[in-house]
């Protein structure tokens, strides 16, 4: 048989699948004209594979040859088109259900090292005393310097029921540390943490943390406001959506329907395939009609938690305070496909109630550019405000936090204040509460701390300068790089310096870091409130009532 006749057999099946695919899903078969250009390119796809397998000069992964040209395709189109593959198809659970099979580890590289980020509450690596800050150094006997990221999430996530053994280093241990970890049915939560303002019921304000949009979102948001609301009668809200990356549009409409009137347009999409174009509209007689809303954003907040921000906005039933969100305006479903594998793809645009899309970017011919400021279309809310399109939600009133200095964001790099975290939980001998502060002494302990480091921790602008001293140096200015030397000693100089005129941040970076080993996800969160500055400012627009009003009229 010549080659085009086996690539013509290896076609086969998957034209087939294909076809099979666009019939069950009822998307768009090809036309005559497109089908013969499936063929052709398949074919050729076939042809190619086959030489290159069988005369290659060195011998050659097939699969990953192939898989490597299905990810160049998906490349051609959004970064949200992706293609899952057999161990990360589990992740759908997470991003639907908010549930996986694992120990209940988030684990990340810090400084080159697998530290121990959080623990989730009642897993069994909490009940086996794994703690925030451990670093793993094994996992069922394979090195961590080996294993990538990846690596360690197939490792950590299985049946549950089965163990895993890891190994892990600890700053007040003298010797490894070995834990046999029984993967569970982990269940994250949306909602890590609610309360009243300043824990104060006279004036009921309440706080909503939403991290995420599973299936329970809805159901956990509206369980934390009836609490509240049975405690005392709400005089306002703070839904708080920053760093929430989204999830399910089905959670987004119900979270929405809690504040609007029933019947009211939350979001409509649109896509190629007429099935694609659908509005949601609020279901139900909303729980909290009339309470005061201000929801906080961020550039972190996306896709659903666009949503329902766009929605609140174009209603004119709260006001968004914040940063311009990220920008996500692009609905994906997941399609099944052989192998336990899948397909998540973009099929459809969202847009808020006004019509206006909150994506923006482009994704035509590979280039991701930012939707230019003359093609930024105006609309109206219900009551005639304006708002644009193409930036994701610009906020009614921006507010973003203290931004980090050139010394914090070099501490940052090498993940300093984490790891002296570590250090003070090992030395420390007093209780540590929701109230610890930082003392002078501490801080003086972290800058000794950090002399004894086995690494620099130079700013940029000092790796700039000691970049410019070695090439004079190269091409022989002597004279001159005598100076950059000096240059260079001078803004380490001003680097020392920068701990006392930023004392307050390092204090707060430090505080955040050591509660984070002492106290539980929701005493962190309502530590961090009073010195954040969005915050603060959404109470202080739910304590002005004429402030808040105006601000969602014409002329406010």
């Amino acid at each position: 048989m010549t080659p085009l006749a086996r690539s013509r057999w290896f076609l086969i099946p998957l034209l087939m699948g294909t076809l099979a695919l666009g019939a069950a899903t009822g998307f768009l078969l090809p036309r005559d004209d497109d089908f013969f250009i499936w063929q052709k390119n398949f074919t050729l796809i076939g042809e190619i594979y086959e030489e290159l397998t069988q005369n290659y000069v060195e011998p050659i992964d097939g699969e990953r040859l192939l898989r490597s040209s299905i990810e160049a395709m998906l490349d051609e189109l959004d970064p949200y088109t992706t293609f899952i593959d057999e161990a990360e198809n589990a992740d759908i659970n997470i991003i639907t259900r908010g549930r996986y099979g694992g120990v209940g580890l988030t684990v990340g590289r810090r400084n080159g090292k697998l530290a121990i980020s959080s623990v989730v509450k009642g897993s069994s690596s909490e009940a086996e005393g794994v703690r925030t800050g451990d670093i793993i150094t094994a996992i069922d006997g394979q090195e961590a310097t080996d294993l990538s990221q990846e690596d360690v999430r197939t490792l950590l996530r299985g049946e549950p029921g089965t163990t895993v053994v890891v190994t892990m280093a600890r700053a007040s241990a003298e010797g490894p540390l070995q834990f046999s970890l029984t993967r569970q049915d982990i269940e994250l939560q949306n909602v890590p943490y609610y309360g009243f303002v300043a824990d104060d019921t006279a004036a009921a304000l309440g706080y909503v943390k939403l991290e995420r949009f599973t299936q329970r979102a809805a159901q956990e948001t509206r369980a934390a406001l009836d609490d509240l609301n049975a405690t005392a009668a709400l005089n306002g809200l703070v839904l708080d959506l920053r760093g929430n990356p989204g999830g399910l549009l089905d959670a987004a409409v119900d979270i929405t329907s809690l504040f609007v009137e029933r019947g009211a347009t939350v979001v409509s999409t649109r896509g190629r395939a007429p099935r694609t174009e659908r509005t949601y509209r609020s279901r139900r007689a909303p729980a909290y009609p009339d309470v005061p809303l201000v929801v906080l954003v961020d550039g972190q907040s996306a896709s659903a938690s666009e949503i329902v921000a766009g929605a609140v906005q174009d209603l004119d039933r709260g006001v968004i305070v914040g940063e311009p969100t990220f920008g996500k305006g692009l609905v994906q479903v997941i399609r099944p496909l052989s192998h336990e594998t899948s397909v998540k793809m973009t099929v459809s645009k969202y847009y808020t109630p006004s019509g206006r899309s909150i994506e923006s970017v482009e994704f035509a011919d590979k280039a991701h550019d930012e939707i230019p400021e003359a093609e930024r279309t105006t609309f109206t809310t219900e009551a005639g405000r304006t708002v644009q399109e193409g930036r994701g939600i610009e906020p009614d009133v921006r507010v973003g936090p203290d931004t980090a200095g050139e010394l914090e964001r070099a501490l940052n790099r090498r993940s300093a204040f984490f790891f002296f975290a570590n250090h003070f939980t090992a030395t420390n001998q007093a209780p540590i509460t929701g109230s610890f502060e930082p003392s002078a002494a501490d801080v003086s302990a972290f800058r000794a701390w950090l002399e004894e480091q086995p690494y620099d921790y130079a700013t940029s602008l000092e790796e700039d300068v000691q970049a410019l001293q070695e090439k004079l140096q190269d091409s022989g200015y002597t004279e001159a790089a005598d100076e950059a030397r000096a240059l260079r000693g001078a803004v380490a100089r001003e680097r020392d310096r920068a701990f006392d005129r930023h004392d307050a941040r390092i204090r707060e970076r430090l505080r955040q870091a050591i509660l984070a080993r002492y106290v539980p996800q929701e005493a962190q969160v309502r530590a961090s409130l009073d010195r954040d500055a969005p915050f603060r400012e959404a109470v202080r627009l739910l304590e002005d009532e004429a402030t808040y009003a105006g601000l969602l009229t014409v002329n406010g």
